[in-house]
């Protein structure tokens, strides 16, 4: 991959971008198409795009497996948590009409959709790569009958 030094300064210049947007997908979800799930995928998109251009050794040194690890953990927590905050402030497990009790405004809406989708997005995201580490970390196996080619 050494010769394709156009692909990994283009990739250097995209992967921010396809982050950003990403995020740009997520925090937009609550007003149109988009959300958490469609997030992560794109965060893991990007991720994953480094991967193919430097290595997955590389990509493990910028993004532990470790930290796959505790991301995957932190976005479960994000969203059961914001449940268990809605069904400590009295109302049902998310229930987000309980963080914002004002009848006329929605913002408690706003605020329990977006720290749910957060959650989706760190699972979606790091369960993605997960799966990606997983597959290209694999070693493959040659079997006797496949010696003698």
């Amino acid at each position: 991959m050494n010769s394709h030094i156009i692909l990994r300064v283009v990739g250097k210049f995209l992967i921010p971008l396809i982050i950003i947007f990403g995020l740009y997908v997520h925090f937009h979800g609550d007003f149109g198409p988009g959300g958490g799930f469609q997030a992560g995928v794109i965060v893991a998109a990007g991720v994953i795009l480094y991967a193919l251009l430097f290595g997955l050794k590389a990509c493990k040194q910028a993004v532990p497996p470790s930290w796959i690890r505790i991301g995957m953990t932190v976005g479960v927590l994000f969203y059961v948590g914001t449940g268990l905050v809605t069904w400590m402030l009295g109302g049902k497990f998310l229930d987000f009409d309980v963080l914002h009790p004002a009848t006329d405004h929605p913002l408690g809406q706003h605020i329990g959709i977006i720290f749910v989708e957060l959650g989706v997005l760190f699972t979606v995201a790091t369960v993605m790569v997960a799966i990606f580490y997983a597959f290209g970390s694999r070693q493959p196996q040659i079997m006797d009958d496949e010696k003698d080619f």
